[in-house]
């Protein structure tokens, strides 16, 4: 114990000593230091870089010492298109209050406005991004924290264009308060692990507004998606929980909500999906639980596939859909459970707010349209109502085990 005790205090009195006897380096255009390059070299670790409202003209940043770099009046760093703006390379660092704009181009380099490059504890915060190829680039690092940025591109075309916030092979990130908009993808992890992503804005990207690969142990919660070509796609992955998020107008031809493929053990909660083309797409997944969710408004509500498995969809709402639920199989090995169907014509005799017969959320009419997509054209047709009737008194096309035993006579209230 009390060699723990010398440690403790021992390492009080570096940081107290050390700052004790940190600097701070002002630069401004007019004054004897006019470059935030010329400051950094200037500088020791520990020590602050205030720098003053004005243009400057530098790209190749490279920060590689712990240093607070904070910006009065949102000075403007101008990469003039040539190359990376800042790299940082050391931990603890800190840099905030800044406008950078106009990061170089690559069609075979990741070039990014600002990347951090094996480092812990970097805080990225309260930026303007304008007019970059990658926004903000994390790789192979850890404890991190991306907060109250504003990224803004002008995508036109998917190969021309990268990513707002790009995590690489990192650990333990913090993506919070951020607003994206106008690049290929939105947020985008890959091999990211024990990280959270909350309370952001992802809009009018031109693929994903959230990106997931192979990136385990998760978090997302409280974000907005929308506009976006899709929402968000959560690929080859597992153990990643979706809480309170809105999921807004991501129409098109192939846009979703939620693209779920190849995952596991994962949770989908409290969220809100409005106006989407599929609220949520699953392929390949399995020990979902689908629980306490909005579905209002979309093309399809649930669209999942034969190859779905061991899934849990319960107490959930479906309201104004144009399909429900579409499957492409016969053969259902997932569950639903006490959901809300705004169409539901069943009955409740007992008044106990459960439905007295099943509901079948699949139409027949989905089932054709899922195998020749050319049948939408008799969308609302008297004979597909019809049929549709026919079909929910004698199924015989839509998968018989497909069914709410429990549908719920009201709306849910979460």
């Amino acid at each position: 114990m009390r060699s723990i005790n010398k440690i403790i205090c021992a390492t009080a009195f570096v940081f107290i000593t050390s700052g004790l006897m940190a600097a701070v380096i002002r630069v401004s255009p007019g004054g004897p230091v006019r470059s935030i390059k010329q400051a950094i070299i200037q500088a020791k670790a520990g020590d602050t870089i205030l720098v003053n409202a004005g243009l400057y003209r530098e790209y190749n940043i490279g920060i590689d010492k712990p240093l607070t770099l904070r910006g009065i009046g949102y000075p403007v760093i101008d990469g003039e298109k040539k190359q990376e703006i800042i790299n940082i390379k050391s931990n603890n660092v800190l840099l905030e209050g800044f406008l950078v704009q106009h990061s170089g181009y690559s069609s075979y380099n990741d070039i990014a406005a600002i990347r951090i490059i094996n480092a812990r504890n970097v805080i990225i915060r309260n930026n303007k991004l304008d007019d970059t190829f990658f926004g903000i680039y994390s790789q192979h690092s850890n404890n991190c924290v991306i907060s109250g940025n504003i990224l803004r591109s002008y995508a036109k075309t998917e190969l021309a264009s990268a990513n707002g916030i790009h995590c690489w092979k990192s650990d333990s990130m913090q993506i919070l308060n951020n607003e994206i908009t106008g690049h290929r993808d939105g947020i985008y992890f890959e091999f990211v692990t024990n990280s959270i992503i909350r309370n952001n804005r992802s809009h009018d990207n031109l693929r994903y507004g959230l990106h997931f690969m192979f990136s385990n142990n998760d978090l997302y919660e409280q974000n907005r998606f929308e506009r976006n070509g899709a929402g968000v796609a959560v690929m080859f992955s597992k153990k990643v929980t979706m809480l309170q998020n809105i999921f807004h107008s991501n129409w098109g031809a192939a846009a979703y909500g939620i693209l779920l493929k190849e995952i596991s053990d994962s949770h989908i909660e409290r969220n809100e999906f409005t106006r989407n083309t599929t609220g949520i797409y699953m392929e390949g997944t399995t020990r979902i639980m689908v629980s306490r969710n909005n579905f209002n408004g979309n093309g399809y509500a649930l669209r999942v596939q034969a190859s779905c498995s061991d899934n849990t969809i319960q107490q959930n709402n479906f309201s104004g859909n144009t399909f429900d639920v579409a499957t492409n199989g016969s053969l259902v090995l997932n569950s639903f459970n006490s959901n809300y169907w705004d169409k539901y014509e069943g009955y409740d005799l007992n008044r106990d707010g459960t439905g007295d017969v099943p509901f079948r959320p699949v139409s027949m009419y989905s089932m054709v349209v899922e195998r020749n997509p050319t049948a939408m054209m008799l969308f609302r047709s008297f004979l597909v109502n019809l049929f549709d009737k026919s079909e929910k008194l004698l199924p015989a096309l839509t998968p018989e085990n497909l069914k709410d035993d429990q549908p719920r006579m009201r709306s849910l209230k979460f």
